[in-house]
């Protein structure tokens, strides 16, 4: 397990954007009511937010960078680093993060770098533009991340269609001295790839016509190879196991105690995962937010998702500490100790 510690930044602020496009669980035809009762009272999920064909995870990170900016009236030209996480790149190359560098009219002078990493994406995100704060010492930075899942999930396969969402969002850094520090747990296996994988139009599996046939794989599971394929048993015996270990292992390191944590913010994977992971965890149930309901699985974007959803009057008007875990496709996993002091907010945007 790696563990960071990474002074002198604070996080000021927040925003997301989902699409306007609201899909209900109860209108796929694979669901009967009794399936439908079921699928909600494991996952949470009622519904979840979908793009059209034309809107990719760029325009939804966009729209919420334009907005956080605009809300914490920061220059174009004062910000000196943009990430972007996200695994539905708008193209194989360039990098997208140089595209938005464009789109947004930051300066040429803009460190600009992609992450290809899924839900464990914002915690390894922040561990990454906080360190370039950190070492420049000075300068403002904007965090984007989210993903376009529903693009890659097949309609005929139950296990992923209904469980995911797209969304993106922005969250704003600046380097600021005095500021309690940011504490972080890495981990990864690599030798669970399988389990969260598109196994074809990689450099590995070039795209092929046998790409794009579909295979049953199970009752109420069919996808071909260029869709996401999910093994659920496997996601699941993962989470349980090692979220639990991840947020005490970080707790243990940096001598925290959850009692003077106010939230754990954890990715939303599943409603039933996630509630294993609580108990586990021995946490409250009003310091674990949820957004999956209205949501669904957001992949990176999902952890600052929630923190907009569900947590926006307590960060605009309150000092919190809060601890944050993400993890899954890779198998990627890690967690982060942070502080905000009366953040700004966004009001979550659909486009």
């Amino acid at each position: 397990m790696a563990f960071l510690k990474i002074e002198n930044v604070r996080i000021c602020g927040l925003s997301a954007c989902v699409p306007k496009q609201i899909e209900e669980n109860s209108m796929f035809p694979f669901f009967d009511n009794e399936a439908l009762q079921n699928f909600v009272a494991t996952t949470g999920i009622e519904r979840k937010r979908k793009v059209v064909a034309d809107v990719c995870t760029s325009d939804l990170c966009v729209a919420a960078a334009e907005k956080l900016m605009s809300d914490l009236d920061w220059q174009r030209e004062d910000v000196s680093f943009l990430i972007f996480v996200s695994q539905t790149a708008d193209y194989i190359l360039p990098a997208t993060s140089l595209l938005i560098q464009n789109r947004l009219g930051l300066s040429n002078d803009c460190y600009t770098l992609d992450i290809s990493l899924g839900c464990s994406g914002w915690v390894y995100g922040m561990s990454v533009i906080s360190s370039l704060l950190s070492t420049c010492k000075k300068g403002k930075g904007l965090l984007l991340m989210g993903d376009t899942l529903t693009k890659s999930c097949s309609v005929t396969d139950k296990s992923t269609y209904p469980l995911f969402g797209d969304a993106g969002t922005a969250a704003a850094f600046t380097y600021a001295e005095n500021v309690a520090p940011l504490l972080f747990s890495f981990n990864s296996d690599g030798s669970g790839y399988k389990a969260i994988i598109i196994n074809d139009g990689g450099y590995r599996n070039q795209a092929s016509p046998s790409s794009f046939e579909p295979i049953k794989r199970e009752n109420g599971v069919e996808n071909n190879n260029l869709q996401l394929i999910l093994d659920g048993m496997d996601v699941f015996a993962f989470g349980i196991k090692r979220v639990p270990e991840s947020v005490n292992k970080l707790i243990e390191e940096f001598q925290l105690t959850k009692n003077q944590i106010d939230f754990f913010v954890f990715h939303q994977a599943n409603l039933f995962m996630n509630e294993q992971i609580r108990k586990k965890l021995k946490l409250p149930p009003e310091k674990t937010p949820y957004s999956l309901k209205n949501f669904g699985n957001t992949s990176s974007a999902s952890i600052p998702l929630t923190m907009v959803t569900e947590l926006k009057n307590n960060l605009k008007s309150k000092s919190l500490s809060l601890i944050a875990c993400g993890f899954g496709v890779g198998l990627s996993w890690g967690s982060v100790y942070f502080k905000t002091e009366k953040i700004t907010c966004s009001e979550l945007i659909e486009i």
